[in-house]
């Protein structure tokens, strides 16, 4: 088991207060391992074993505690009155009303709760109604190029991390499939399950959804069109084109089930001269580069979408909030805050004229403010400064402490 530095420092400091601790990301993107680093913590602690209660709902052996009132009388009688209890509570979003028990957890035993889930009805107002000001929420993300190197280390000698991005880009960074070495296809089959057993457990089913193959074409559009801006409308006449009838509504409602599913990352444009957030054509972005790959093939010319898609789950990695800067009529690719920081972004896999190079130097000289601002590339280059912009290679620029 791989040591998942950043999140770990995040949760530490919540053990063991009146917090529920709410971990929620893609399937398989690593909460029950987290979950197992924190009951490793609490031994290392001195809590006993049998203070610490799990239980792994996407497992058959719980299928019959499916509701809150049996998994409060569960749990009740396993509580031994003379010392605390620390609760493990995996794929919660099973059990019906889990968050009645849970705040019962808290008010009754004054329990240290963690809890995972694959959907964001994790994060719903029925959670805000019976736990507000009661939990902290942690958001996992399949590995950063940091942690897959990690991973790759552990089995492998890695001596280039350029050509190990390479890999990664192509690999993705679900952690089951970085701890040996798999071939390309065995990779795409297994994140094709996940993908698979997101869609039609997370959405078809609990969506009660009758028109599978509506939301299939809503996916390969949006997986074909990662880092392009568009709407609603945009996608419902374009599915027209193609002779299938489908309204802006529909369109707008799987692309909400797609995200609450953490399949899809939601990226809102902000206006860099009139500092608000833009409320059309958004982008989005997938929760892993081998999602596209997997479901639509392998191809060359998706690295640069692709590159876009990591440097934007690095920044949220990072806990930046990141939107598409709209500068005039040009595009800056991110821009990223946190608390009182702020980054541009600008990401070319290469630049191979002087008219892309103007292109990509010039939109960001055009900012009027000395916030750091980076260009980012995979190309040959000469490493520097340019009037104040950092030119990077992305693969630095994930491994990069500076911002």
């Amino acid at each position: 088991m791989i040591y998942r530095k950043t999140y770990m420092d995040q949760i530490i400091p919540f053990i063991d207060t009146p917090f529920v601790k709410i971990l929620t990301g893609v399937r398989r993107c690593g909460k029950s391992t987290i979950m197992e680093m924190i009951k490793g913590e609490l031994v290392n602690r001195g809590i006993p074993p049998e203070s610490i209660i799990s239980y792994r709902f996407d497992s058959l052996e719980y299928e019959n505690i499916d509701t809150a009132g049996k998994l409060y009388r569960e749990i009740e009688s396993r509580i031994s009155k003379n010392s605390k209890v620390h609760i493990f509570l995996d794929e919660v979003q099973e059990v019906k009303d889990w968050e009645k028990a849970v705040n019962s957890f808290l008010s009754d035993f004054g329990a240290d709760v963690y809890v995972t889930g694959s959907n964001s009805r994790m994060m719903s107002s029925e959670i805000s109604t019976y736990l507000t000001g009661r939990y902290v929420s942690f958001r996992i993300y399949p590995l950063s190029f940091s942690e897959y190197l990690d991973f790759r280390k552990s089995y492998t000698e890695v001596d280039d991390h350029y050509r190990e991005f390479s890999r990664y880009v192509k690999m993705g960074g679900f952690p089951a499939l970085q701890l040996q070495e798999y071939s390309l296809s065995s990779v795409y089959t297994a994140v094709r399950d996940i993908y698979n057993s997101t869609i039609f457990t997370d959405i078809v089913k609990r969506s009660q959804i009758r028109k599978v193959d509506q939301l299939e074409r809503v996916v390969k559009y949006v997986f074909s069109n990662v880092g392009q801006t568009f709407s609603a409308l945009t996608l419902s006449k374009y599915l027209k084109s193609q002779n299938r009838q489908m309204d802006p509504e529909t369109v707008y409602s799987y692309l909400n089930k797609l995200e609450s599913a953490y399949i899809l990352h939601r990226c809102q444009r902000y206006d860099i001269k009139g500092k608000e957030i833009l409320k059309t054509q958004e982008k989005f972005y997938l929760a892993d580069p081998a999602f596209r790959f997997s479901v639509l093939g392998y191809d060359e010319n998706a690295v640069a979408s692709m590159l876009e898609n990591i440097i934007y789950l690095e920044l949220r990695h990072r806990g930046y909030d990141v939107y598409v800067g709209k500068l005039d009529t040009a595009e800056i690719d991110f821009v990223a805050t946190r608390l009182n920081e702020k980054i541009y972004i600008q990401i070319a896999q290469r630049i191979s004229s002087e008219e892309t190079e103007r292109r990509e130097y010039g939109n960001m000289l055009s900012i009027a403010d000395n916030y750091p601002k980076y260009v980012l590339r995979t190309d040959v280059f000469e490493e520097g400064n340019h009037e104040g912009i950092r030119t990077m290679h992305v693969a630095d620029f994930l491994l990069s402490e500076e911002y």
